[in-house]
């Protein structure tokens, strides 16, 4: 199958089986999590402060992940960002099956694995171009996306409910622990590479942001879909993270009910992937990324609206198919039209600006739902948020890397 070209190159091989065993055992954590806190307590307010915990620190070491992925080697971010993520969860783990877990102890070490992600998803995103060449893109993104949802919303959240049911929470985090311990190993068989530029880390910071920050500041379609996930995820993150669980639970009221919706989403989301790596980007990607962000924001209404368990897997199978159409298109746009040695930084830049409001969106959800009820919260999100994703396409440029490679299809088909 043309998606699984990429899997011929070693080095890309090892970084796809580290990172989609590590994302098995984060299917697992996003049951655990929301079923630890409601063991200590009901209140949706102590979820979003753990999402925000979570979220908070990402937004603040962003860009220190995106200078040392361009300033160091990629790999090493990787290992040591991986290694960080892993003890937290091994200690969250610990303090589980022990019974002297509070809440400050899951807000604690929630900052510290969001610390870990913000080293790892810039290093991530930079290190895929330099295992892969150009015109295998396409399809190292579509495989990635076709392999995340299956381990983080399918297999990794039905082996959750399983394991949470037989030994209980404690025994689900210490599982998630063990995938780390196998993705480091994995990350340190990638083959060395020389840096391209002076690895040390004795120049102005500041002045690496400022190439970085100028970079995008010169492209529209860069800071203009920048802007657009910032405020789609404003409206989309917290009732998604912390309302979502909470209703799904409520509702029906078993972990296998969430892990049911949970893997409906991460069907749609491979079902997406796997479409796009055999046929590739469609001409007019650009436009079609911000339906299907507009598209799957709406369906957080599905949630609020669900009468069944199988309602809301439907709207989970629908926004996660839709995602993974804009994460794919992203993934490659920045991949094809960024340079290599900004690449991590531009990529922290994206990561840091699409995630900013986060934490303010968590933080606004609890109180939200407590005055007007999670389902009214989930339905208002939902088209408020699809209607302001599409006026984004109003922005003149924002549509440029679609146009170029239009005019350039065209040239190449005049030439022939």
């Amino acid at each position: 199958m043309k998606i699984l070209r990429p899997l011929q190159i070693r080095d890309f091989s090892l970084l796809w089986w580290g990172l989609t065993v590590s994302l098995l055992g984060d299917g697992v954590f996003i049951v655990a999590l929301p079923l630890q806190v409601r063991e200590i307590t009901h209140s949706v307010t102590a979820l979003t402060y753990a999402l925000v915990a979570w979220t908070l620190p990402l937004v603040l070491f962003f860009v220190v992940g995106g200078i040392l992925s361009d300033r160091l080697e990629r790999r090493r971010v990787l290992m040591f960002a991986n290694a960080l993520q892993g003890s937290a969860i091994l200690c969250l783990g610990i303090l589980s099956v022990t019974g002297v877990i509070e809440l400050w102890h899951i807000y604690t070490l929630a900052a510290i694995y969001g610390i870990a992600e913000a080293l790892f998803g810039p290093a991530f995103g930079a290190i895929v171009p330099d295992l892969v060449p150009r015109d295998l893109l396409v399809e190292a993104n579509a495989l990635d996306n076709f392999s995340r949802p299956f381990a983080l919303r399918v297999l990794g959240p039905a082996i959750g409910g399983l394991i949470i049911a037989a030994v209980g929470v404690g025994g689900a985090f210490l599982l998630d622990a063990l995938t780390f311990v196998f993705a480091g190993i994995v990350f340190a068989l990638i083959s060395h590479r020389k840096l391209r530029r002076d690895g040390s880390l004795d120049s102005v910071v500041w002045e690496e942001v400022r190439e970085g920050y100028r970079f995008v500041r010169s492209h529209t379609w860069l800071w203009g879909t920048l802007l657009a996930f910032a405020v789609g995820l404003l409206v989309y993150s917290g009732p998604s993270q912390a309302l979502v669980p909470i209703v799904v639970l409520n509702r029906w009221g078993s972990p296998g009910d969430l892990a049911f919706v949970l893997s409906a989403g991460g069907i749609g989301a491979m079902v997406s992937s796997a479409l796009i790596g055999t046929r590739n980007l469609p001409s007019r990607f650009m436009t079609s990324m911000f339906l299907g962000m507009s598209v799957g924001t709406l369906m957080l209404a599905g949630f609020g609206l669900a009468t069944s368990t199988w309602h809301a897997a439907i709207a989970s199978f629908m926004m996660q198919a839709l995602f993974s159409v804009t994460i794919i298109t992203w993934n490659t746009t920045m991949h094809r039209y960024v340079p290599s040695h900004i690449l991590g930084r531009v990529s922290s830049l994206d990561w840091m600006v699409s995630t900013s409001l986060i934490p303010v969106s968590l933080a606004l959800t609890g109180p939200l739902a407590q005055t007007i009820g999670a389902g009214a919260t989930l339905v208002a999100a939902g088209v408020f948020g699809s209607m302001i994703l599409l006026l984004f396409l109003l922005i003149p440029g924002i549509r440029e890397p679609e146009q170029l490679e239009t005019a350039e299809a065209a040239v190449a088909q005049t030439s022939d």
